[in-house]
């Protein structure tokens, strides 16, 4: 069954998604964007080598999954002004763009190796996501959560660029060598509470930075959702995706002593803080509530970077059991991410608070 929305200004939602969603991919990509030298290689000898020459299942799986989700959003973005058959070839034409933008670049970095295999799969992934975007786009079912997005959310400069940041925030959490809501990576030396060793001490101050990180994204919501009582349920929703998302990450990425260190006793205390932070914010007027959430995103950017060790993201890789170059971009990526949200959540609160002015005018 296919139906049609009604009649609105268009999202930039999607937009925003394939935006970031590009820059993952262009951070996996290039990472550690150090060590650009000519290696002497041609791009056209890297096009037509022998497929599968060093190649795995699981290179070709891995990259078409990277690109599945592209697809889908690029499809789903150009599907507002096309038909289907043209938002699929634009879709999939822009995805093979950058995928050979990619590897065309990857031939100054000696830390990388180009291979059409990657260009081929990736194709293969964005096609089978745009082919999915408009088989959906129509259907009862996703008409629906669309309605339901815009009834539960605000309208106003900017909201549809806080709800990506939502997204990007679930994003960084879900990281199984993170605590819960955390920014301190595990490491092996955690494995001595297994064994005859004087545990690791309690450290106030990562559950403060948990605390902040909850609040941060429950007073975003707070500036999003039309009713203020909605908050308590999309926090829990998004704490238990949260939550189960980054147990099956542990339970199939990490060792087995590891599988529940990110469930820590300074999380598990961050959090409570947190909620009860977030339970005095929804009190706040809007204008102090932006004040709130820019105070928070300030102490946790000082407490991030200038008190807690965060350790880099290679020293976490002896937690798991599988050592694959994806994890240690994956680990990166998701600590820069958790580092930069407070910068772009401050973007954001600029725009909201221009919003609630016009609002009162």
């Amino acid at each position: 069954m296919s139906t049609s929305l009604p009649d609105k200004p268009r999202s930039l939602l999607r937009r925003y998604l394939v935006a970031g969603y590009a820059v993952f991919i262009i951070y996996a990509s290039l990472t550690p964007f150090t060590g650009w030298e000519e290696q002497g290689l041609e791009f056209w000898a890297v096009l037509t080598s022998p497929l599968g020459l060093t190649y795995t299942g699981f290179d070709a799986l891995s990259n078409l999954l990277a690109y599945f989700p592209f697809g889908l959003l690029l499809a789903l973005t150009f599907r507002t002004y096309f038909g289907n058959a043209a938002s699929v070839l634009l879709a999939t034409l822009a995805a093979v763009s950058l995928s050979v933008a990619m590897e065309y670049l990857q031939m100054y970095l000696p830390m990388r190796t180009s291979s059409n295999a990657d260009i081929l799969s990736n194709s293969c992934g964005s096609l089978c996501g745009g082919l999915l975007a408009v088989s959906i786009k129509r259907r009862a079912w996703f008409v629906r959560v669309t309605q339901w997005r815009i009834g539960l959310f605000r309208q106003g400069n900017g909201v549809d660029f806080g709800l990506a940041l939502v997204m990007l925030w679930m994003f960084a959490q879900i990281n199984p060598s993170l605590p819960m809501l955390g920014n301190v990576f595990i490491t092996e030396p955690a494995y001595r509470m297994f064994i005859a060793s004087p545990p690791e001490p309690f450290s106030p101050w990562e559950s403060l930075a948990v605390a902040l990180n909850l609040l941060m994204v429950g007073t975003l919501l707070l500036t999003l959702l039309r009713t203020r009582r909605h908050v308590a349920v999309g926090l829990m929703l998004m704490l238990g995706i949260v939550a189960l998302v980054k147990f099956i990450a542990a339970a199939l990425l990490l060792k087995s002593w590891a599988l529940l260190l990110w469930l820590n006793s300074e999380a598990i205390l961050g959090i409570v803080i947190g909620l009860l932070l977030i339970t005095g914010a929804a009190w706040l007027p809007p204008p102090r509530l932006i004040w709130a959430t820019a105070l928070a995103a300030l102490s946790y950017v000082i407490l991030a970077n200038w008190v807690l060790d965060s350790g880099t993201p290679s020293a976490a890789m002896r937690l798991y059991h599988w050592h694959f170059g994806h994890l240690r971009n994956y680990n990166g990526l998701s600590h820069t991410v958790s580092l930069v949200f407070p910068l772009l959540l401050g973007g954001y609160l600029w725009w909201a608070r221009a919003s609630y002015k016009q609002e009162r005018e």
